[in-house]
């Protein structure tokens, strides 16, 4: 009998269910009737507590278009995963420890780079696993495409295909601030589908005299609105030549909710253009998977089953130039896959006029 557990982690983003489908019932046509899946709720959290639950085959039907994750998730952050808490729980032990109690042969972990590297220590700790990226960031080092992604871009897309119509009416400058603290996939990619006239990366720091120029360019130019797609990591140039701690305090003293009301006010006093802010914020996490993220998530669900049936554990699935293959989790964890500042996307929309701000 295959002891099978399962868990999610991080935040939570769209086709985190189709992959758990897809995942269980591959299980379930390898190994038949000899295998038991075990779903581990809140994430680490759950493994941590020893909170799971036995399911069952029709656990897993009608959840490939739900959003979400019936397992429920958490954050639990990897620099705190070997600190002894104040109320003495070990949390690797216990970890551990639950693992054993519930006799697993495997757990199959879906999460992101923080995700990937507890992973990764439970996999050095002895323990069996097997991964799935998701996030619908995109940075997830090693696979070109994570789940979540797609389903996140056509929710952007869609605002930024909104904001253009009363952009144009009211003959305004719209700032849409997307997802993305550390990498610019989302922005990158919703920003050059929704049309945008100025894309802001965290990979790249931006002038505001640049965005300035740009937008009194347009203007010139008899356009009477403009759009930025901004994600929320982005960083001036100034702010690029900090060290780490005097960029913390730097940011600890902005009276601003976020980086696109201080955007709005400096590119105002420059300007004078009115500037009005959209945040979709966790709209874009939400709703149905995509038919893409369905296809992708129960592709890498069914190809984790083929790595636990061929017992080739310490690997996530990855989607790498249009195949589905093992990469290993210690190549995985702590790296970050940003965006290349010379892709050929970038370049694709510096072609079309698109400003970076840099």
């Amino acid at each position: 009998m295959k002891r099978i557990g399962i868990l999610t982690s991080g935040g939570d983003c769209q086709g985190l269910n189709a992959a758990i489908r897809g995942a269980a019932k591959a299980l379930y046509v390898e190994f038949k009737e000899n295998v038991e899946i075990y779903g581990i709720n809140d994430g680490y959290r759950g493994l941590i507590e020893g909170s799971y639950k036995h399911m069952k085959p029709d656990d897993f039907s009608g959840i490939l278009t739900l959003g979400g994750t019936i397992l429920g998730t958490s954050r639990q952050p990897f620099k705190l995963m070997r600190v002894v808490d104040e109320n003495s729980v070990d949390k690797v032990k216990c970890m551990k420890d639950n693992y054993k109690k519930m006799k697993l042969d495997c757990l199959v972990i879906l999460g992101g780079n923080g995700t990937h590297k507890t992973a990764n220590l439970l996999s050095e700790e002895g323990l069996n696993i097997v991964t799935l990226p998701k996030t619908i960031d995109n940075d997830v080092w090693g696979t070109d495409m994570t789940f979540g992604f797609s389903s996140a871009m056509e929710i952007a897309t869609n605002v930024l295909d909104c904001i253009h119509t009363t952009a144009t009416s009211h003959g305004r400058v719209f700032i849409v601030e997307i997802m993305g603290h550390k990498a610019g996939w989302l922005t990158l990619h919703s920003g050059i589908a929704g049309g945008a006239d100025v894309i802001l990366l965290p990979e790249i720091p931006y002038s505001i005299d640049s965005i300035a120029q740009t937008l009194e360019q347009r203007n010139k130019h008899g356009k009477r609105f403009s759009i930025l797609a901004v994600a929320e990591g982005v960083i001036s140039q100034q702010e690029a030549k900090m060290n780490k701690k005097e960029f913390k305090a730097s940011r600890a003293g902005m009276s601003y909710p976020s980086i696109s009301y201080r955007l709005t006010r400096e590119i105002s006093e420059r300007t004078g253009q009115e500037i009005r802010v959209t945040v979709p914020g966790h709209f874009q996490r939400g709703g149905s998977p995509c038919p893409y993220d369905r296809l992708l998530a129960t592709r890498f669900g069914t190809a984790a089953a083929k790595l636990i049936s061929d017992k080739k554990y310490g690997n996530m699935v990855a989607l790498q130039n249009g195949s589905i293959v093992p990469v290993p989790l210690n190549e995985v964890a702590g790296k970050l896959k940003g965006v290349p500042t010379d892709c050929e996307i970038i370049q694709t929309a510096r072609d079309i006029g698109i400003s970076f701000g840099d």
